[in-house]
């Protein structure tokens, strides 16, 4: 079982992915925070949103996603990982691409609508 209360599959995809990324866990600067938002009295009193800084590239990450601190940890390492695959390295995350697949659909759409808009009704009655 891991650390981060996920699945041994889940936690060791995240530690290649880590480690492809050149990120270490000694350069890593971790605090937890209170969360805010839905949750109530439970969520006032406990620390459970992470935030994560990586020290050598100062990149940063908060997260709070779920009520759990060991799944925000994971959730903010794989993040960071994204955050670095992006900036550092130049490549695509899988986040990105499925961002930039979205921003695509959206963009055809538009163009659809406004295509539909343009052509005049030839059936509309004439003004009188």
């Amino acid at each position: 079982m891991s650390i981060f209360g996920v699945s041994p599959e889940k936690d060791a995809e995240l530690r290649r992915r880590m480690e492809s990324c050149d990120l270490r866990e000694e350069d890593l600067d971790e605090q937890f925070v209170r969360a805010s938002g839905p949750g109530g009295q439970k969520v006032n009193r406990t620390a459970t949103c992470v935030q994560l800084t990586h020290r050598p590239t100062g990149l940063s990450v908060k997260m709070q996603r779920e009520r759990s601190q060991g799944l925000n940890r994971f959730f903010a390492r794989r993040r960071l990982c994204e955050l670095v695959e992006e900036q550092v390295l130049g490549k695509l995350s899988p986040e990105a691409i499925r961002r930039e697949k979205i921003r695509k659909q959206k963009k055809r759409r538009g163009q659809r609508h406004v295509a539909r808009q343009s052509v005049p009704d030839e059936q509309a009655a004439p003004d009188l």
